[in-house]
C-alpha cells in the first residue's frame, strides 16, 4: 500500500493541530510587533545630494563632452568610497567634537548611493536622533567638498541640497508593519512544518484506518476508553437490567430445584 499523502491527508494533519498552529503564529506575531514598537529604538535618517564634476571653467570653455560625462559617472564609485575613508571622517570628528562619535562609529552610520548613469550621489546618515543625523550628514558633505579637490583634480563640487534641521520626520526603522508581516509568514511556515514533522515522527496506531493501512487487516473489534463516571452508564447499556435476575430470585430458583 502506498505511504504517499494526498491533499486530503495534508488538510487533516493541519486541522488536527490547527489550534497549536494558530497559537504559535499569534504569539510570535504579537511578540514581534511589541518588540518593534516598544523595545527596539527608533532610527532616523537624514540625507544630502552631492555632484562632483570637472572644473567649471573647463565646462564653460569647451561645453559638454559626452566622454567627460561618462568619465565622471564612472568616478562616482570612487567618490563613494572616499567619503567613508579617514581622510574625510577624521576631519569631521576633529572639527565637530559635539557629535561624540569616533571615525569608525561615524562610518557605520553612513551609506552612499547613486542613481545609475548620473553624477549625483546621495549621502545618508542614520542615528537615533534626526537632528544629530542631519548635522552629521551636513558636516560630512561640507568636509568632502573641501577635501576632494586636494585628493582629485576637481574643482566643481556642489551640494545640491542639505538636510533640514527644522523638521521632525518619523523614524525609518523599525518598520513595525513590515516586521509583523515577516513574523506572521515565518511563524506560519515554521508551525506548519513542525506539524508535519510531528505527524511524521508519530508512529503510534490510533484509528481503525491506521490498522488497515499498516497491517492490511480489517478491524474485528475495538475497546473504548471510558472515564470512571461513565462506567455505570455503559454497563447498564451493555447488560439490560430486565434480563439479569436479582439475588433473591436466584435463591428461589435454587430452592425450587
Amino acid at each position: 500500500m502506498s505511504n504517499e499523502l494526498d491533499l486530503r491527508d495534508y488538510f487533516l494533519i493541519v486541522r488536527k493541530r490547527i489550534w497549536w498552529i494558530v497559537s504559535f503564529v499569534l504569539i510570535v506575531t504579537i511578540a514581534a510587533g511589541a518588540y518593534s514598537k516598544f523595545v527596539k529604538s527608533p532610527v532616523y535618517e537624514a540625507s544630502t545630494k552631492i555632484i562632483v564634476n570637472r572644473s567649471s571653467s573647463a565646462v564653460s570653455s569647451q561645453g559638454l563632452d559626452l566622454n567627460e560625462v561618462n568619465t565622471n559617472i564612472k568616478m562616482i564609485d570612487t567618490y563613494k568610497e572616499i567619503i567613508k575613508t579617514p581622510a574625510i571622517l577624521d576631519k569631521v570628528v576633529e572639527q565637530h567634537p559635539e557629535f561624540g562619535v569616533t571615525a569608525d562609529q561615524l562610518k557605520g552610520k553612513i551609506s552612499v548611493s547613486s542613481v545609475n548613469n548620473t553624477q549625483v550621489m546621495t549621502l545618508i546618515v542614520r542615528d537615533g536622533s534626526y537632528e544629530a543625523a542631519a548635522r552629521m550628514v551636513n558636516a560630512v558633505s561640507a568636509i568632502f567638498k573641501e577635501e576632494i579637490p586636494e585628493i582629485f583634480n576637481v574643482e566643481n563640487v556642489s551640494i545640491l541640497n542639505e538636510a533640514k534641521l527644522d523638521i521632525s520626520p518619523g523614524p525609518v526603522a523599525p518598520n513595525v508593519p513590515l516586521n509583523v508581516i515577516i513574523a506572521f509568514v515565518v511563524s506560519l511556515m515554521i508551525a506548519v512544518g513542525a506539524a508535519f514533522l510531528l505527524e511524521y515522527l508519530d508512529d503510534t496506531i490510533k484509528t481503525e484506518e491506521d490498522v488497515e493501512a499498516i497491517l492490511g487487516l480489517p478491524t474485528l473489534a475495538t475497546i473504548a476508553k471510558l472515564q470512571v463516571d461513565e462506567i455505570p452508564a455503559a454497563a447498564d447499556k451493555a447488560v439490560p437490567s430486565a434480563n439479569v435476575p436479582k439475588v433473591g430470585e436466584l435463591s428461589r430458583v435454587r430452592s425450587s430445584k
